[in-house]
């Protein structure tokens, strides 16, 4: 502990006068969450707290039991404890765009790399930094997040937002922020949250694989889940396209062909593929969309294609094809690329 609080201390010195303000907020927020959480033991024997938050807690154990049994890795002390949180969100994520262009808006910090997102553990501190960036003329989107990840920085707690998912979705969410526990790609948030998306998916299917009924279940879901994705991701990138032709200054014209373009172009087209495709829950008709939280969909979605085609060229199993992404990162160090991902899918690697 002293050795991070060093590190933030001398952090704080080399930020501006903002971040200062903000890695000191955050700060304060995680502290609050690690010196207020309860041993989960202690939880379960409370007669106050919910059976159904007792049953989460259950299943959040026996879900990081089984991952670190799988991977045949050494135990963190991830989720041995639980915060209940006093708002429905832990944080609340701030994402930000030109309004010409689909594409992040970054913020770096000594140590911790690049960020195409700045998180809040207030609302209100989130929609005040949101109206300063649009005050500047950038597109923002809010979006409220339920679990993440301090990436082994310190020993995160079990958080009361996890118990609004099914048993499914908290299966998905557990195995994607253990993941991060034992793979994480410096400097490349957007790759991270895709590959970690990716395993834990996969691996949901593995822990569900005999319950037939609950797998077909799974299947249909991603398939029609991947095929709207899909879709939105090359509507997304055909507006960015155009975005690049009409090369725009003005912010209300570049508003308004954006409206333009969702309503003459991106609906239709949307609604149609769903309904040729029979998919019943086409949640891309159902969103509030902008340049912002086209680039948060994207953060989690763009990659998932190239890392299936991938596993499938390679013929290895879950396992397997984990040890070859390790490997390949370890020989990505020693290499000319200035990304992992772009060493990962380049056409000419062995």
């Amino acid at each position: 502990m002293v050795s991070l609080t060093r590190i933030l201390i001398f952090t704080l010195f080399l930020s501006s006068c903002a971040k200062v303000e903000y890695l000191w907020d955050q700060g304060r927020g995680q502290m609050k969450i690690l010196t207020k959480s309860k041993p989960n033991d202690e939880l379960l024997k409370d007669v106050t707290v919910e059976p159904e938050h007792k049953k989460k807690i259950k299943l959040i154990k026996e879900y990081k039991q089984y991952f670190y049994q799988f991977w045949d890795k050494e135990p963190s002390d991830i989720y041995n404890k639980t915060y209940i949180l006093d708002q429905k969100a832990v944080t609340y994520l701030v994402t930000a765009s030109p309004f010409n262009k689909i594409e992040a808006r970054k913020e770096c910090f000594i140590f911790m790399g690049c960020f195409p997102y700045l998180g809040f553990f207030s609302e209100e501190k989130a929609i005040e930094f949101a109206k300063d960036l649009e005050r500047e003329e950038w597109v923002t989107y809010i979006r409220p997040v339920y679990a993440y990840s301090s990436l082994g920085y310190f020993s995160d707690p079990i958080l009361s937002s996890f118990f609004y998912y099914s048993d499914r979705q908290l299966a998905d969410l557990i195995f994607h922020e253990l993941f991060h526990t034992i793979f994480f790609a410096k400097d490349e948030v957007n790759f991270n949250e895709n590959l970690a998306n990716y395993f834990a998916k996969e691996m949901v299917k593995v822990y569900f694989k005999d319950d037939k009924i609950k797998l077909q279940e799974l299947e249909k879901k991603y398939l029609s889940q991947k095929m709207v994705n899909k879709k939105i991701v090359y509507l997304v990138k055909e507006l960015n396209t155009e975005y690049e032709k009409n090369n725009f200054k003005d912010k209300e014209k570049a508003d308004s062909f954006f409206r333009y373009f969702i309503k003459e172009r991106f609906q239709p087209t949307l609604e149609n593929y769903c309904r040729e495709n029979k998919i019943q829950n086409c949640f891309g008709l159902k969103r509030q969309w902008n340049n912002a939280s086209f680039v948060a969909f994207l953060t989690y979605e763009e990659q998932a294609s190239k890392l299936k085609k991938l596993h499938i060229e390679s013929n290895k199993n879950l396992k397997e094809f984990f040890d070859f992404i390790v490997k390949k990162y370890e020989s990505y160090e020693d290499s000319d690329f200035d990304s992992f991902e772009k060493y990962l899918f380049n056409p000419g690697r062995k």
